[in-house]
């Protein structure tokens, strides 16, 4: 064997060493292991504390309406305009333009004094859907920093869809954030009756909801 051909054969050794040893490292960095790059020796996501859950309810009846109904806007331009939040282009769950919160406009409301409607019926529902997407825009217990609040409102973050509320106070603004502040008792689901009380009545499909 020449030595040409073994400094050849100790140089693909060194190259060979060098990339497994970054394939390591590389390794340990994406995995949140520790590593020469000062990842930390773990990395967990804690879940969220507490087990209150957003009453299903009153978001039925109180704050899926005023995604429907059709609300002056105000763009920053000074131009004006009138729509939905469901509206196609918008939040539309099949045509919107509007990122992860999505609205299927059409959801029929489900009868949550027919014991037939299991939690399970309900969870597979359109309306449980709109309800479940309306919860992932919402920082629990701080509506003033929710998403589902802060974006029509158009406080301090930008809303493609211009200025729908005028601030926390305006009267289309109050459902959501009254829906954000009352969750269900601790330890109780979405369906709890006792998220009734966030009605005039014990029957919230033929009471009104309240704001305060």
């Amino acid at each position: 064997m020449t030595k040409n051909t073994q400094r050849t054969r100790r140089s693909a050794a060194t190259v060979r060493r060098t990339v497994a040893a970054a394939a390591a490292v590389w390794g340990l960095a994406s995995c949140g292991g520790g590593s020469p790059l000062d990842n930390p020796a773990s990395i967990q996501n804690p879940g969220l504390s507490g087990s209150q859950k957003l009453a299903f309810a009153y978001f039925q009846y109180c704050v899926f309406p005023v995604l429907l109904k059709p609300l002056p806007i105000r763009f920053e331009d000074g131009s004006t305009a009138t729509n939905t939040c469901a509206a196609s282009g918008c939040h539309d769950n099949t045509n919107g333009t509007g990122g992860a919160f999505r609205v299927i406009g059409n959801a029929q409301p489900i009868d949550l004094a027919n014991a037939a409607n299991t939690a399970d019926i309900i969870r597979a529902s359109d309306m449980y859907k709109n309800f479940y997407s309306a919860q992932g825009e919402v920082v629990f217990g701080a509506p003033l920093t929710s998403r589902i609040l802060v974006k029509p409102m158009v406080d301090g973050v930008l809303h493609g869809g211009g200025q729908i509320f005028a601030g926390a106070q305006d009267p289309n603004a109050a459902p959501i954030q009254y829906w954000i502040n009352n969750p269900a008792p601790s330890g109780s689901d979405e369906f709890s009756t006792a998220t009734y009380g966030m009605f005039t009545s014990n029957v919230p499909s033929t009471s009104n909801c309240k704001t305060q």
